[in-house]
Formats: structure tokens, C-alpha cells, sequence
């Protein structure tokens, strides 16, 4: 298959290019390189069915030239963590809204198999656990701008799934919980590299709010394995799927595996998060996946623990200190 891959120079869309291309895909991946690096890409670069495009989901003609030649895309282009939300909003939502509708248009000639990115902040502030995918959605207020972000995705998905239903185009939408593993770069507040490399230089590893907020991690790789299922699986067209682990963690219990893996000599030091992100912000104390549906379609579980994605990250933090 031909597959195009939005936003492929990051961090999941580079380890989905890479399995791609080794199962015998053909490639190219479009990023504008504001969050991904070639870096990211190394392994494939050069490859004859690997083709590497710069530029923006937001440039509708270049979108609709490289969906047009493909027979499967994953929409991964998007603007992602917390502290990049909350600093500059209004082009993250021009960047997840916009660029999604790009890609959903100019599928709609040629009708390839259209994969949408979304994310588990759709759940916003929902109080039922586990989050089932067809669970009511609970936004918080518009004055709290962590909510464009959710607000954003959500329509991302009211779109995929419009045009779904209006001109049968074959679209999944997928449902990102906190994915994470090597080439995670913490500069946007990804927590697991953060904590990692705050522990191998001995800093102190700061945990926002109180640390009893809890998570579920899911393996890169684990992750990427569920993709390649679901583009197998025609049954999967015009469902949403929730894509992450079930194994939960609070954020202090996730500091305090981290100063163990690593044998750190770190302190846990809780920080206000109105000492870190702008007026604005609300958090979550809880976020916890219901993976059946994943599971029945696919006969997918994650193979990966935390503390195997603790392992592989502290693997690759060491050998970049020491390359």
C-alpha cells in the first residue's frame, strides 16, 4: 500500500513509519518539522519506499496532492502537549482543526482509508471509569483553555465521522492515551522523559498539583502494534477506538518507579501548577481507558509494562548521555 503519514517526523508517526515500511509499505510521511526531526527518521531515510515531504497540514493544495496518491493515510499532524496548548492556543486549534479538515477533503476523491488522530483529553472531566468510547463527553469551561485542545479533537471527530456517514469515506478515529517511550522528547511536558532524565542527573523531579492525579502509559511500540492491526480490519471503518494501557499509576507513584529504576538520588518536589502553566489551567484526577472494543476488533493487549517503558526510555537517555 501507499500510505501517507501526517506529522510523521514525530514521535509516534516516525516508529509507525518505520513498522510501515518494514512490513512492505511504501511511505511518505508529510511534517513541517515545528515539533518532529529528521532525526526521528533516521532509520528510514534513503529507503526506496520511504519519501519525506516538508511542509503543513494547513497547505490545502500540498495536502490534497499527497492524499490523493495514497491508498491509506494516518492524519498524525497535530499540536500536542499541555504547556504548547496552553502557550499558544489559538494556532493549535487553527493547526488540529483546520489541517484535519484539509485531509478529510481531499480524501474525499479517491476515498482512501483515513486514520484521525484524536486524543484521550476528548473525556475532558468525566467522572465515569473506565472512559467507554461512547460515553458522554464532560468539556469544561471556555475560559479554561485547556479545554480548546479537547474541544478541538472533538470536532476532529464529529467531522471524521460526518463525512463517514454523509459519502461512506472509510475513516477510524483513535482515541490517544499517554503514549510514551524512546524519541519522547519532554520539551511540550511529556512526563515520563521529564521525570527520567531529571532523575539520571540527580535533579529534583517535579510533580505537579499533589501527585495523586493518576494515568495510564502505554509503549510506543505497543501502540504502533494496534495501528497496524486496525488497518486490517474493515469492520474497524467508522468506529473510534481507544487506544492506551490499563495500567494506572498516580504521577507521584510514576516519580517515585522512576527514582527506583534509575537507583537516583532525586527528591520528589510537588510544584502549584499556577507556578508552572498560565491562568487557564485545569487538570484531571483521573483518566483511565475501557481497551475492549480495541480488543474484540483487533485481539490486541498491550505486551508492555510501566515499568518495561521506564526501562527502554532510562536505555536511550543513557546512551545518548554517552555517545
Amino acid at each position: 500500500m501507499q500510505i501517507l503519514i501526517t506529522g510523521g517526523a514525530g514521535f509516534i508517526g516516525s516508529h509507525l513509519a518505520e513498522r510501515l515500511i518494514g512490513n512492505g509499505h511504501e511511505v511518505t510521511v508529510l511534517d513541517d518539522l515545528s515539533t518532529g526531526s529528521l532525526q526521528n527518521l533516521s532509520s528510514v531515510q534513503g529507503h526506496s519506499a520511504f519519501r519525506f515531504v516538508e511542509g503543513s497540514v494547513l497547505d490545502a493544495t500540498l495536502v490534497e496532492e499527497l492524499v490523493g496518491a495514497a491508498d491509506a493515510v494516518f492524519h498524525m499532524a497535530a499540536a500536542v502537549g499541555v504547556k504548547l496548548i496552553m502557550d499558544q492556543p489559538s494556532q493549535s486549534i487553527a493547526t488540529n482543526v483546520d489541517g484535519t479538515q484539509n485531509v478529510l477533503r481531499a480524501a474525499l476523491r479517491n476515498k482512501p482509508l483515513v486514520f484521525i488522530a484524536s486524543s484521550s483529553e476528548v473525556y475532558g472531566k468525566a467522572s465515569k471509569f473506565p472512559f467507554n468510547e461512547d460515553d458522554d463527553l464532560t468539556i469544561g469551561a471556555t475560559s479554561v483553555l485547556r479545554w480548546s485542545y479537547a474541544c478541538a479533537k472533538t470536532l476532529d471527530e464529529f467531522m471524521a465521522l460526518a463525512y463517514a456517514r454523509e459519502v461512506d469515506l472509510p475513516v477510524v478515529v483513535l482515541r490517544f492515551f499517554n503514549t510514551t517511550g524512546p524519541r519522547q522528547t519532554g520539551r511540550y511536558g511529556m512526563v515520563v522523559p521529564n521525570f527520567i532524565e531529571a532523575a539520571l542527573a540527580g535533579q529534583p523531579i517535579q510533580v505537579h498539583g499533589t501527585g495523586e492525579q493518576s494515568r495510564c502509559f502505554s509503549h510506543v511500540a505497543d501502540v504502533i502494534e494496534a495501528l497496524v492491526r486496525l488497518l486490517d480490519v474493515p469492520e474497524a471503518r467508522g468506529q473510534v477506538f481507544n487506544i492506551g494501557g490499563e495500567q494506572e499509576v498516580t504521577i507521584r507513584g510514576l516519580a517515585e518507579k522512576v527514582i527506583a529504576a534509575t537507583g537516583s538520588t532525586s527528591e520528589i518536589r510537588l510544584v502549584p501548577y499556577e507556578e508552572v502553566y498560565p491562568e487557564g489551567f485545569e487538570d484531571m484526577a483521573r483518566r483511565l481507558p475501557d481497551v475492549s472494543k480495541l480488543r474484540r476488533f483487533t485481539g490486541f493487549s498491550p505486551a508492555r509494562t510501566l515499568d518495561d517503558i521506564i526501562a527502554d526510555i532510562m536505555a536511550e537517555k543513557r546512551a545518548k548521555a554517552y555517545a
